[in-house]
């Protein structure tokens, strides 16, 4: 050791400190440059001059390109770790994420997931999974038993009242729209009762129950309207005699004709299009039979009233997808720090 002009001032020697510092030959009595302008005087700990920094103290990292390990006698610049949300790897023990691996600054591709196995139970509706076929079916089951065990009497009475005929839509078109669609013609037997669980379950899986009954809805409404209208236009002009006013009309055929083409949108073309001409065929056949031709062309409105609608149901079917994602990287960036501990 060799003392300097200060009685507290010692410098080290090449002897103690190494003969060489980044491969300049070291000098006597020599002070240590810090990175940033300033010098790293060792006459006492925490003295602070340009560029250079407090060194006690934990949660400091070590400046790159400084000396390792420290020499005797020198302080060496550090700098303060960051406080935020760790995005970069600054020590073994720096921060972790919930699955105990290093976050990274840089962006981490999502893990595929797995296909699943086929689940069969999917296509019944659920009180979670497709809540307005659930619950609207459970009201279609309430009416189908009092259509079976009620009086006859009390039962035409009902559909008589519920009908969408050209006197009740005059008088008070909403409720009697509304209160059609809660009946099945036909009662559970009937092809429609199998079609509305199937599609309306799988229709609304896909774009939610609300855009589910606008489509229902649409369909049963405007195809009601497209029959009803040309006969009180027949009854005025003398076409059809007066008693045409008071037909029974009423279920929910209608709607599910429109859910049928507004699913297929929705579906693989491998099985889209069987579905449209195996449905579309049987409507033809009904229609051919001419035993209730107004209700027949019903169905088919019905059913271009959801083909129409398929640019709508696509776009919704993106809006769904879009909000059920959530990127991985935005749920844990999100976290406290102190909650990653």
């Amino acid at each position: 050791m060799e003392t300097g002009t200060g009685p507290d001032r010692t410098d080290v020697t090449p002897s103690a400190a190494g003969p060489f510092l980044n491969g300049i030959p070291r000098q006597p009595g020599a002070v240590t440059p810090v990175r940033g302008g300033g010098e790293a005087d060792p006459s006492g700990p925490g003295v602070e001059r340009a560029g250079l920094v407090e060194s006690s103290g934990p949660g400091v990292v070590e400046q790159p390109g400084m000396p390792w390990p420290p020499e005797p006698g020198v302080e060496q610049a550090r700098l303060p770790r960051p406080s935020g949300p760790c995005r970069e790897r600054v020590a073994p023990s720096g921060c972790r994420g919930r699955s105990g691996r290093l976050a990274s600054g840089r962006r981490t591709r999502p893990t595929p997931a797995h296909r699943s196995l086929p689940r069969p139970w999917r296509l019944l509706p659920t009180p979670a999974g497709a809540p307005f076929t659930f619950w609207y079916l459970a009201v279609l089951v309430l009416t189908s038993l009092i259509t079976e065990y009620a009086d006859p009497a009390v039962v035409h009475a009902f559909h008589q009242g519920f009908s969408t005929d050209v006197a009740h839509l005059v008088g008070a078109p909403v409720p009697v729209l509304v209160a059609s669609a809660l009946w099945i013609a036909g009662g559970v037997a009937s092809p429609y009762a199998l079609g509305f669980v199937l599609v309306l379950t799988a229709l609304e899986r896909r774009i939610g129950g609300r855009r589910t009954a606008m489509v229902f809805l649409l369909g049963h409404v405007l195809a009601t309207l497209a029959t009803e209208i040309p006969v009180g236009v027949s009854v005025l002009t003398g076409g059809l005699p007066g008693s045409s006013l008071h037909r029974l009309d009423y279920g929910i055929s209608f709607g599910v004709a429109a859910s049928v083409g507004a699913l297929a949108a929705l579906l693989p073309w491998w099985s889209r299009w069987p579905l449209l001409l195996a449905f579309g065929w049987m409507l033809l056949d009904d229609l051919m039979e001419f035993t209730d031709p107004m209700t027949n062309w019903g169905h088919l409105v019905a059913l271009a009233i959801g083909i129409a609608m398929w640019p709508v149901v696509r776009r919704w079917r993106r809006a769904a997808m879009a909000r059920d994602a959530v990127p991985p990287l935005v749920r844990v960036s999100a976290t406290p720090v102190s909650a990653w501990k």
